[in-house]
């Protein structure tokens, strides 16, 4: 449930505080004054495309941030732990922040998110039923997704997405196979050549990285021979003089001081360690150079075996040390070429497997929604008969698909009959603006009911109405409210009158900005609001009786 909503600097709003708790939450206010701007900022915390334009001008940046208790939706809890973004309070806050330069950025419980995460954990927290949606409605898409949404199919929905996946895969390799099939003699030529050529040459898998460092100390061996026979000479060989002597030298005179002065024995036996140290050094070398290779016939077959790696992998436009793995991908190919019959037939039968799996959960997925569209087309239809549409019929169709979509095996259409003796058409065709308005409302408000998110947001949908029917939506809304948060921005005096708070939004200047606020109603205001409402700018004792008697009646 949104506890709490701060917008600072978007649009006209400077700074905005609200508090919001359960039940039904109306908000109202003139023409223009912004009523529809706490719903728009709500919007863009919870994912929607911002932009810089949105930033109140004198500002740098606009800064939006929703509190929300998840204590009863496990739902939210689950994917907020799996982020390791859960807190103990059960309580999840979002911010967002959107830049002059159109810069945006968001946080979940104060750590820094991508845009995405904010849809993903929006959709778990609130549901915005804007003005205009009633348009959408003319798509099938959005048809089906209501019919869906009615019979609470978002799990079967999400196993029929799989396996669509899994067939639409299968059948996209058996078509690669079966492309490959016209192509497959001069491509089975072209492979065993390579393959040939690339065994031929008999690259290990670990033998350039060796090749190139024999090739190396091969290549350097007149300088490895002649620098470390200097070194020897200067360590142990020279004559006259070498390392080893002048420390041996040291040492022993080193060794008759310490028999008279004990303090030099330390350095007696640090010079003596270092004379023990040179002797290795030079047997090390002398091994060394009793191993060194000069063979020139070997560095010439290192060069040309160097150079044959290297033409092969520019040949194939890989690097050398790729080259084994271009033989087993190239050999895997030409194994599937050559047994391409036996593995179309494989690929066929897990096809076909592939299908049935689909299409039982297809079927499932066909009964449910078979049965909900019975139980929606009666619940709109009486729904109609309530907001101004006595004759009016409601159906949804399902027709047979054959071949599988994602979405499974009917295509959906919304059929429609707005006065009686008139037979069911497709909506698209026959409902005009303002029957199209009721109808989506009727679907929303009958939709809502099976949903699980906490908070329904309705912008403005009851345009377009008036009268008895107006007030017949305010009760559809204050009944939502009793099990789930609502908030309604609305200009209806019936639909206000049922709430059970009352926030009025209005405008300020002072000739020189123009900023928006919004205020709680006490029953006396919320009076003389409903009273705007219903006369204009002369409220007359008359209006102000009716707007109490419309509060009584729908807080009944």
């Amino acid at each position: 449930m949104l506890t709490q909503l701060s917008i600072r600097d978007y649009a006209i709003v400077e700074s905005l505080e609200l508090e919001f708790g359960p039940g039904m939450t109306t908000v109202t206010g003139e023409t223009g004054a912004g009523k529809s701007i706490m719903v728009d900022a709500l919007g863009l915390l919870l994912g929607d495309r911002s932009d810089a334009a949105a930033v109140r001008t004198g500002t740098e940046r606009a800064e939006i941030a929703a509190r929300f208790d998840v204590e009863r939706l496990p739902g939210a809890q689950d994917w907020l732990a799996e982020r390791e973004l859960d807190l103990e309070t059960h309580e999840c806050v979002l911010r967002r922040t959107i830049g002059r330069d159109g810069r945006s950025r968001a946080w979940i419980n104060g750590s820094p998110l991508p845009l995405a995460s904010l849809r993903e954990l929006g959709e778990r927290l609130v549901d915005i039923h804007g003005q205009h949606e009633h348009q959408s409605l003319m798509q099938r898409d959005a048809q089906r997704a209501l019919l869906d949404a009615h019979a609470g199919l978002k799990t079967e929905l999400t196993a029929l997405g799989a396996a669509f996946q899994h067939w639409a895969r299968l059948r996209r390799r058996i078509d690669e196979l079966a492309q490959r099939g016209a192509e497959r003699d001069a491509r089975l030529d072209m492979l065993r050549y390579q393959v040939r050529e690339l065994e031929d040459l008999a690259l290990g898998a670990d033998e350039l990285p060796q090749l190139e460092e024999e090739h190396a100390r091969l290549a350097n061996a007149g300088r490895l021979l002649d620098t470390c026979r200097q070194v020897l000479d200067a360590l142990y060989e020279g004559e006259p003089v070498s390392a080893q002597g002048l420390l041996g030298t040291a040492a022993d005179q080193l060794g008759e001081l310490a028999g008279i002065d004990a303090a030099l024995a330390p350095v007696t036996e640090l010079v003596g360690s270092a004379a023990i140290q040179v002797q290795e050094a030079a047997d090390g070398l002398r091994r060394y150079l009793d191993r060194l290779d000069l063979d020139p016939r070997r560095l010439g077959w290192l060069e040309t075996r160097l150079g044959e790696i290297s033409a092969l992998a520019r040949k194939h436009r890989q690097r050398p040390e790729d080259l084994p793995g271009l033989l087993d991908a190239l050999r895997a190919e030409l194994d599937e070429l050559e047994h391409g019959e036996l593995r179309l037939d494989e690929l066929t039968q897990e096809l076909a497997k592939a299908e049935t799996a689909y299409r039982r959960i297809a079927d499932q997925v066909g009964a449910a929604r078979a049965a909900a569209a019975v139980t929606l087309g009666e619940q709109v239809g009486a729904a109609m008969h309530e907001l101004g549409m006595p004759g009016g019929r409601f159906a949804v169709e399902l027709q047979p698909l054959e071949r599988p979509t994602p979405a499974g095996l009917q295509q959906i259409e919304f059929m429609v009959s707005a006065n009686p003796g008139q037979p069911l058409r497709p909506l698209a065709k026959v409902a005009s603006g303002g029957e199209l308005a009721r109808i989506s409302l009727a679907l929303q408000v009958i939709t809502a009911h099976g949903a699980q998110i906490p908070t329904l947001i309705f912008d403005e949908v009851d345009t377009g109405i008036g009268g008895g029917v107006a007030e017949i939506v305010g009760r559809r809304l204050r009944e939502l409210g009793s099990g789930r948060q609502v908030l309604c921005v609305t200009h209806l005096p019936q639909v206000a009158a049922q709430a059970h708070r009352h926030l009025q939004v209005h405008k300020q200047t002072d000739g020189e900005s123009t900023a928006t606020r919004v205020i709680a109603l006490d029953a006396e205001a919320r009076v003389q609001e409903i009273a705007r409402m219903l006369g204009g700018v002369d409220i007359t004792a008359r209006t102000l009786a009716h707007a109490r008697e419309m509060i009584a009646r729908g807080q009944a």
